[in-house]
Formats: structure tokens, C-alpha cells, sequence
């Protein structure tokens, strides 16, 4: 039974990831509009391609279980500062500190996910276990 909730632990976390990755593309020129409200405004096109390229790896790798300590690092390096920067609840006022806070926390909870998975590894049913234990003859 661990297995199968390692399984669906990884794959609920990697689908958070690939959908942003995937929100990030698709409205582009709003994710810079938010990037410009949030304080970023050096090199935008950089920041925005690294930080989807991250999320597209990062989510991939944690997905089908393969260098998921690689995988989960490189996600984290993008989550931490983009949930300090986006939801800083701490800066709004009443009417958006409730949201924001929420939101904060939420991502706060992805952020322990993904710390789990980082000292944890990557469980029974991963590619890396699959390549693992293949033999070639």
C-alpha cells in the first residue's frame, strides 16, 4: 500500500508542477504582467523560459520517478522564491491578505511534499526502480 500512496504522491505533486509549467506558456504575456506587479522586471523572457523549462523537468522527473532528488531540487529552487515573492501575505492588505495567506500555505504544503520526496526517494514504482532491476542479456 505505501507504494501505490508513493506513487500517487508523486504524481499529484508532478501534475501541479507540469500544469504551471504548462499556464506559464500558454498566457505568457500574462505571467509577465504578474512578474511586473510581483517586482520582477530584469530579463523577464529569461526568467519566464528558465522557470518553465525547471518546471517541465523538474515535474517530468518527479513523475515518472527518475533522478528525483535532481528533479525536486530544481523545483524547489523555483517554488521557495516564487512563493516568497507571489503570495508575500505579509505586504497586502486585509482584502487580499486572506488569499494570499492561503495561498502561501498551500504552497508551503507543496514545498514539505516535495521535501518528502527528496529523503524519501522516488518509492517502488518508478523508473528508476524499472531500470534497476531489468537485466539485459
Amino acid at each position: 500500500m505505501k507504494s501505490i500512496i508513493d506513487l500517487m504522491g508523486r504524481v499529484f505533486l508532478a501534475v501541479i508542477f507540469l500544469f504551471e509549467a504548462y499556464d506559464s506558456w500558454r498566457y505568457w504575456e500574462d505571467t509577465q504582467i504578474q512578474m511586473t506587479e510581483c517586482g520582477l522586471t530584469w530579463k523577464q523572457d529569461l526568467l519566464l523560459s528558465g522557470g518553465i523549462f525547471a518546471l517541465l523537468l523538474g515535474g517530468i522527473l518527479l513523475l515518472i520517478g527518475y533522478r528525483t532528488t535532481f528533479g525536486t531540487i530544481l523545483l524547489l529552487l523555483y517554488w521557495v522564491p516564487v512563493t516568497l515573492i507571489a503570495h508575500d501575505f505579509w505586504n497586502h492588505p486585509p482584502p487580499e491578505l486572506r488569499l494570499q495567506s492561503i495561498l502561501f500555505m498551500k504552497n508551503l504544503a507543496v514545498t514539505g511534499g516535495l521535501l518528502i520526496v527528496l529523503v524519501n526517494g522516488s518509492g517502488r514504482y518508478s523508473i528508476k526502480r524499472l531500470l534497476a532491476t531489468t537485466r539485459v542479456h
